[in-house]
C-alpha cells in the first residue's frame, strides 16, 4: 500500500471563487475541509516560534469534550521547548511532511513522515524541526488516571513499520493500523489509522459512545454522518460527537486513509 500525506495547507483562495463551500457545523458533526485551512484561519501559539497552528478541534460544551486537534507547521528550525502549556495533558504528534527531532525522557528521536509519537502527560517533550517546512498533526487529551494503572510509557514509531490489522471477514480491503496495544488500560484515547482501499467501506452506521476526530491523509470517500452523506477528500477534517451514526466508502483510485482518534477504557462520568 502506498503512503501518501496530506500537508498543503494555506494560501487564500482567488477572488473569482464562489463561497458556497462543503464545510458544515450540526448539532452531531462537523466538516472543515481542507480549502478552509487558509492563512487567515491560522493562530500562533504562545511558546512555539516560527511555527503557525490550524486549530481543528478544541473542547466545546454540548458538542464534543474530550480532545483539541491541531495542524503545525513549522519553518525550518522552529518548534518549542515548552510545547504544553497544561499539567496533566498527554499528546500524539503525527508527522505528514518534513523532519523534525522530539526530545522526550532525554532521548532524541528523528521524526519524517508517517512517524507517530506517543507523550504522556507531564513528560517534558520539545520538538524542532529540521531544515525544511514540517508540518504534523498534534493531539492533546487530559489524562484521565485510574488507581493501580500506572501511566503509558513514551512509544515513538512510524507508521512504515506497523502491519496493519485486517478487519474480520474483509479480506484486507478494510484494516486499521493501531500504534499501541487496543487492549492497554492504561491508554484512555487511541490514536490510529483506518485504512480503506478503492470500493471498500465500513459497511454499518456505526453509533457509539466515542468522540471522534478523523483528519483524511490520502484518496477520497463518501462519509455516512447521522442522516448526511459527505464527499471528503485528503486534508479534510471531519468532527464527531458521541453517538453520531457514521459509515463510509471508499471512493475514488488510491487508499482511502484517515487519522483518527477517539476516547477509550474509562467510565462515563457521572457527575464533575
Amino acid at each position: 500500500m502506498k503512503r501518501r500525506y496530506f500537508s498543503d495547507w494555506g494560501g487564500l483562495p482567488a477572488q473569482r471563487n464562489i463561497i458556497t463551500g462543503r464545510a458544515a457545523f450540526t448539532p452531531s458533526y462537523a466538516i472543515i475541509p481542507r480549502r478552509v485551512q487558509s492563512d487567515i484561519t491560522a493562530s500562533l501559539l504562545p511558546g512555539w516560534d516560527r511555527t503557525r497552528a490550524w486549530i481543528l478541534a478544541r473542547p466545546l460544551t454540548g458538542f464534543a469534550e474530550t480532545f483539541a486537534e491541531l495542524i503545525l507547521e513549522m519553518q525550518p528550525g522552529g518548534g518549542s521547548e515548552t510545547p504544553e502549556p497544561d499539567a496533566g495533558v498527554q499528546g500524539v504528534l503525527f508527522v505528514l511532511e518534513g523532519a523534525m527531532t522530539l526530545t522526550v525522557g532525554g532521548a532524541e528521536h528523528h521524526m519524517v513522515p508517517g512517524g507517530f509519537a506517543y507523550l504522556p502527560p507531564d513528560s517534558g517533550w520539545q520538538v524542532r524541526a529540521g531544515d525544511a517546512k514540517t508540518v504534523a498533526v498534534w493531539v492533546r487529551k487530559r489524562y484521565e488516571p485510574v488507581p493501580g494503572l500506572g501511566v503509558p510509557e513514551v512509544l515513538v514509531t512510524n507508521d512504515a513499520d506497523i502491519t496493519p490489522a485486517a478487519m474480520p471477514d474483509t479480506n484486507g480491503a478494510w484494516s486499521t493500523t493501531r500504534f499501541v496495544d487496543p487492549n492497554d488500560l492504561r491508554h484512555d484515547m487511541h490514536v490510529t489509522i483506518v485504512n480503506l482501499l478503492p470500493g471498500a467501506e465500513v459497511p454499518f452506521t456505526e453509533t457509539h459512545v466515542m468522540e471522534h476526530g478523523l483528519l483524511v491523509l490520502q484518496g477520497m470517500g463518501v462519509y455516512r454522518l447521522n442522516t448526511d452523506w459527505v464527499e471528503v477528500e485528503a486534508g479534510d477534517f471531519m468532527w464527531l460527537r458521541a453517538f453520531c451514526p457514521q459509515g463510509c466508502h471508499a471512493s475514488g483510485s488510491e487508499p482511502f486513509r484517515y487519522l483518527l482518534y477517539k476516547d477509550v477504557n474509562r467510565h462515563p462520568k457521572l457527575w464533575s
